[in-house]
């Protein structure tokens, strides 16, 4: 089927990051195979994550599919744009139909966008992960790649007024090797590995940021270990569970 809709959305979305000179930094991008079915692994930190991750995937010359959740696809606005994208809707309480769509996908040769934290992670730090992206990389016999986004939160996070006028930001996009399932005993044992990969992209990608925050006022981006004032993850989960 003719792409209609995602080229003239990343076409429009290019033109915003020129006008709001986004400092965009990818790393990496050499890791996502420009043929057959591969997991884009993401941290979660924004919601605009799949933007920048999607943007990684775009020197191989890939469309990724990402999985979102359903009232997405049901938002009068989003909807359309999702749909024509073909992205992969996930409805919580039955998430066996997305996970045989995401695997179908896999097996066509098309590349998935999955956030296997599930929810934002308001400490920025990662969260425990949900094995799904593991599991449906074996179920399709194709690779995991860890991307860790950083820079994002700064646009649009959870619990934040959103910047998304906000200039100059640089966001960094780091993709790491392929994980490949026949290197692992089952599911667990490569999601553990994913989590292990994830967390030393993420930490990494904080470390090396360009630029700190302008003052104590501007601390909330940054994780509480790395000095700033963002919940740590112990706080972060009593917020998610309230």
């Amino acid at each position: 089927m003719p792409e209609l809709v995602y080229p003239p959305v990343i076409a429009a979305a290019k033109t915003m990051f020129r006008v709001l000179d986004l400092k965009i930094t990818i790393e990496g991008a050499h890791h996502v195979p420009p043929t057959g079915g591969a997991v884009l692994a993401s941290n979660h930190v924004s919601y605009l994550d799949f933007i920048f991750c999607g943007l990684g995937a775009r020197e191989s010359k890939r469309l990724v599919r990402f999985m979102a959740k359903k009232s997405v696809f049901t938002h009068r606005i989003s909807g359309p744009l999702m749909r024509g994208m073909r992205h992969i809707p996930v409805d919580r309480r039955a998430g066996t139909g997305s996970f045989v769509e995401a695997v179908a996908a896999l097996r066509r040769g098309e590349v998935v966008g999955v956030f296997p934290e599930a929810t934002i992670s308001r400490s920025f730090t990662v969260k425990q992960l949900k094995s799904g992206a593991t599991r449906m990389a074996r179920e399709a016999e194709v690779p995991v790649l860890p991307v860790a986004v950083w820079g994002t939160q700064r646009l649009w996070t959870k619990g934040r007024p959103r910047t998304l006028g906000r200039r100059h930001t640089p966001i960094t996009v780091l993709i790491g090797e392929p994980m490949k399932p026949a290197a692992y005993p089952d599911a667990n044992a490569m999601t553990t590995d994913l989590a292990e990969r994830l967390s030393a992209l993420v930490d990494r990608n904080q470390r090396e940021y360009p630029e700190r925050p302008a003052g104590p006022d501007d601390t909330w981006w940054l994780p509480a270990h790395l000095g700033g004032s963002a919940p740590t993850p112990a706080e972060a989960g009593t917020l998610d569970r309230s």
